[in-house]
């Protein structure tokens, strides 16, 4: 990962375009999060925009993200506390990976990454992505993205990374996840469900996509993200609906969950989300700290293949834990912003 400023730098909008609807800037000050994170911590679902200077946006992309660079995601996770992250291609950069495959390389092996592959993605082209570190892709299922994939579309994305091993990665809403269940069972490999399906919580806790949710986790193949509480939430910080909703899927399946930021956060109404916030409602999203554990490193560790030891080459005896980062606040020299 690239070396991150003390603070992150203020995003500018894309050259001659304006940002869209939705697409707020992020929050002013993310507050340093009080809860200390164990050493490994990944943001397993983040996105890098641009700049669009140097990785345009891709001409038929639905809306159009302020600038935020590698540069600033990593700013933001040395602020978090978090070592390790997964970068999710977005749909406003398109099939063009430019911008994912920069990340990666800036990496130094701390990054993975989740690709859209289309049409115009060769076999060589995955082969390359798998290389620098992608092991899932990405299936968009939201009509502000796009339209929903065909099962030809499906068949031709399973055929050019077949033998990669990769997760597919699922982005619905809640309303559409009963009709898509057969799909997700029928995928091969393992199968993620983006930001908690996005069920509607004013359906109640025990409607139709929430019990889809839970009998596609008991088939042992499917993972969800517990990230998104801004976007699944009613009633709007601290999100304690949508925290209520994740704290129930951590407990029910603590072994196939895993947690992301979701930053910039584009396409949400309202403003941004603290991300400081975010981290510190892990401490109710995951009390026990071996569920927090499983959920923030050795989770991800095996779904998107990160190395879970260092060991020097030829060294004999077990291997030992990565070293662990420290906290922001144990830094003498660290002032939290006013």
């Amino acid at each position: 990962m690239t070396e991150p400023t003390a603070t992150a730098p203020p995003r500018n909008p894309s050259p001659g375009t304006a940002p869209s609807r939705g697409c707020p800037p992020p929050h002013p000050a993310p507050r340093v999060p009080k809860l200390r994170l164990p050493p490994g911590s990944c943001d397993a679902h983040c996105h890098v925009f641009g700049p669009a200077d140097v990785f345009p946006y891709a001409p038929e992309r639905t809306f159009t993200p302020l600038d935020a660079p590698k540069e600033q995601l990593g700013a933001l996770h040395a602020r978090l506390g978090l070592t390790r992250a997964v970068v999710v291609q977005s749909s406003c950069h398109g099939h063009d990976h430019r911008v994912l495959l920069d990340a990666l390389a800036a990496g130094s092996g701390r990054l993975r990454g989740v690709a859209l592959i289309g049409e115009t993605t060769g076999r060589a082209e995955a082969e390359e992505l798998h290389r620098a570190g992608v092991r899932a892709f990405r299936l968009n299922f939201l009509p502000h993205l796009r339209s929903r994939p065909t099962g030809a579309e499906i068949d031709a994305v399973l055929e050019r990374v077949d033998g990669l091993g990769w997760a597919a990665q699922l982005h619905v809403r809640g309303e559409d996840l009963p009709g898509l269940a057969d799909l997700v069972r029928a995928l091969p490999g393992r199968v993620v469900i983006d930001h908690m399906g996005r069920v509607d919580l004013g359906a109640g806790r025990d409607s139709p996509a929430t019990r889809t949710l839970r009998a596609l986790l008991d088939t042992g193949d499917v993972w969800v993200k517990v990230s998104g509480v801004d976007r699944v939430s009613l009633q709007g910080p601290p999100y304690t609906d949508a925290v209520g909703l994740a704290a129930s899927l951590v407990a029910y399946a603590p072994e196939r969950v895993v947690w992301g930021t979701d930053y910039p956060h584009v396409n949400i109404t309202g403003e941004a989300p603290d991300d400081g916030l975010l981290v510190d409602l892990l401490d109710h999203i995951a009390p026990d700290p071996a569920h927090l554990q499983r959920l923030l490193v050795n989770n991800p560790a095996e779904l998107f293949d990160f190395e879970p030891m260092t060991r020097p080459e030829g060294a004999r005896g077990p291997a030992r834990p990565a070293p662990a980062e420290p906290h922001p606040t144990d830094n003498p020299s660290f002032r939290p912003p006013q």
